[in-house]
């Protein structure tokens, strides 16, 4: 189309093979959460006599309730109200910022491996991707040598997933301040997707990208660390002024959040809930993690992995001659099981694996990972 954007639709593979398959197997190890709470399980942490039966399913204040901006706004340093918008989950959250980022230039760089939402829509909407390397060997950190090329050849802004999917490798003190410094220096955006923030092997909190200079956009959802999922409700944190823009931009997409949502949303942000929605949390990535681990060990070299430092995923490497997507096939078609294959990322001899899952499902799983491996080997 002549002097202007040439549109196409880019496959999302992870999402639909997740979509297509997570509801259609016995064992979905699939996924980057925890096990999701039922909404008993949420009053009943909450301590709340809530009754959800008297919310009245109407549309809801657009931009999300006053009370649940608030809540969200009191865990960034100086953010207020106006420093929120409520969306419909973090996927929603990620369009609305890249739309608005994209129409200055269409042009970004990303860490890579990374979630694919964004890349694959500045693709699909005719624009240019810049790969920063995430490097193994350092611990998953980012290769600043690619970021500052990426800016200085017109990056409009860096996507960052902190921490990381599918690694679940947390940036380094180190390397957020050289994104902070590079990013500030050429004028460029960070959009940061925080959203396995609070899902965390060690106590100590993921640090945030918020307030680290003026041109920072942070995502995040109640799906990962809140073991929420089902409530689609995400959210942008950014400049008010920024905020303002980007409210306009869910008039084109969902209008608002389901009520139910944000009643709901409310009552796990109250910071009693979330304290103890976070220790539940990190109770089952710390316990699972074991688990995993254990069972690593017992594969006689067949697996290379650096331990996530948050979010209840395994990136591992496999030590065995099969592409990823035919061996995630084979899981999938002989033993009813649903893993993330690594060419999914763009690293075929990968594999994601979830391991928030109820721990006989999890070591259920596991033992079918092996066994179709040892398949494979007995060829």
């Amino acid at each position: 189309m002549d002097g202007g954007v040439f549109l196409r639709y880019q496959p999302f593979r992870m999402e639909r093979w997740q979509s297509t398959y997570e509801h259609r197997v016995r064992l979905n190890l699939s996924e980057s959460g925890v096990d999701p709470l039922t909404v008993g399980g949420l009053l009943e942490i909450s301590g709340e006599d809530k009754r959800i039966e008297d919310v009245h399913l109407e549309y809801s204040q657009s931009n999300g309730s006053d009370e649940l901006r608030s809540l969200i706004a009191a865990d960034y340093d100086g953010a207020t109200e106006n420093s929120v918008l409520v969306t419909v989950g973090g996927a929603e959250a990620n369009y609305t910022c890249f739309w608005h980022l994209f129409e200055s230039k269409g042009q970004a760089a990303t860490v890579v491996p990374n979630y694919g939402q964004i890349p694959g829509l500045v693709e699909s909407f005719g624009g240019h991707v810049f790969p920063v390397e995430l490097v193994e060997s350092e611990g998953w950190q980012p290769n600043l040598s690619a970021l500052s090329t990426a800016l200085e050849e017109g990056a409009r802004f860096l996507l960052v997933t902190n921490p990381n999917n599918p690694t679940g490798a947390s940036l380094s003190a180190q390397s957020m301040d050289a994104i902070v410094e590079l990013t500030e220096r050429y004028g460029a955006w960070i959009l940061a997707d925080e959203v396995y923030q609070g899902a965390e092997v060690k106590e100590e909190r993921t640090a945030s990208f918020w307030g680290r200079h003026d041109r920072v956009l942070i995502t995040n959802s109640l799906s990962k660390a809140f073991g929420l999922p089902g409530l689609r409700i995400g959210w942008i944190v950014g400049p008010p002024g920024a905020i303002e823009e980007l409210w306009g931009r869910t008039d084109y997409t969902t209008i608002c959040p389901s009520s139910l949502s944000d009643t709901l949303a409310c009552l796990a942000l109250e910071q009693r809930t979330r304290l103890r929605i976070r220790k539940r949390t990190q109770g089952i990535v710390r316990a699972n993690l074991a688990l995993l681990e254990n069972w690593m060990g017992e594969q006689k070299g067949r697996f290379t992995y650096r331990p996530p430092d948050a979010g209840a995923i395994c990136y591992t490497r496999y030590d065995a001659n099969v592409n990823s997507t035919d061996f995630a096939e084979k899981l999938r078609l002989e033993k009813d099981v649903l893993v993330v294959p690594g060419d999914h990322f763009g690293m075929d001899g990968y594999l994601r694996i979830g391991f928030g899952n109820p721990e006989d499902e999890l070591l259920e799983g596991l033992g079918l990972i092996r066994d179709a491996f040892d398949e494979l080997s007995a060829v």
